[in-house]
């Protein structure tokens, strides 16, 4: 995985083989990137990263600026690898292991940009309580956006808060506005 721009553009971070993750593609999350940046000044924000795995986009938001970062992941491999590279690059990523649904449950934190990276085999269903969760909680400053990025098998478009969706290959990132 490779970070596309910002102060460590082009640096490589190799995560370990055993590691239960996916992580977004440099094309997919170049393009991701693209968008958010015609919306966003980056190191104005606050981000939200759920099901951090790699916390592959976590480092991309830190590298462009944002300063205000949390990464959730339930493995305590990945979020110590992400506290490790975070301190490696000197990074101010704030990691929480724990299950994104309890966290979801229990947390306060209001953020800019909630981005959910979570297994492509969850059942609709499971995708849906993401985001619901976050709409009911008000987890979103006022202008939020709620990004989950999924499988092209998977259908998110009926729900209330849904605005649009980008298609990368195989991947999808449906946005969801505050």
């Amino acid at each position: 995985m490779r970070i596309i721009s910002g102060k460590y553009k082009s640096k490589r971070i190799s995560a370990p083989k055993n590691l239960p993750v996916r992580p977004t593609t440099d094309m997919a999350k170049e393009s991701l990137f693209n968008i958010l940046n015609n919306l966003y000044y980056f190191d104005s924000i606050s981000v939200l990263d759920l099901f951090a795995g790699t916390g592959n986009i976590s480092y991309e938001f830190a590298s462009r600026g944002t300063e205000t970062i949390y990464a959730v992941d339930a493995h305590f491999g990945c979020v110590k690898f992400i506290n490790k590279t975070a301190k490696d690059l000197e990074l101010d990523i704030t990691t929480f292991k724990s299950d994104v649904f309890k966290f979801l449950e229990k947390t306060a934190l209001k953020t800019d940009v909630i981005f959910a990276d979570p297994p492509y085999d969850f059942e609709v269903e499971k995708f849906l309580k993401i985001v619901d969760l976050v709409f009911e909680k008000e987890l979103l400053n006022e202008e939020g956006v709620l990004i989950v990025e999924h499988s092209k098998h998977t259908d998110l478009s009926n729900h209330p808060k849904y605005s649009y969706e980008k298609r990368y290959g195989g991947n999808v990132f449906s946005f969801f506005d505050n």
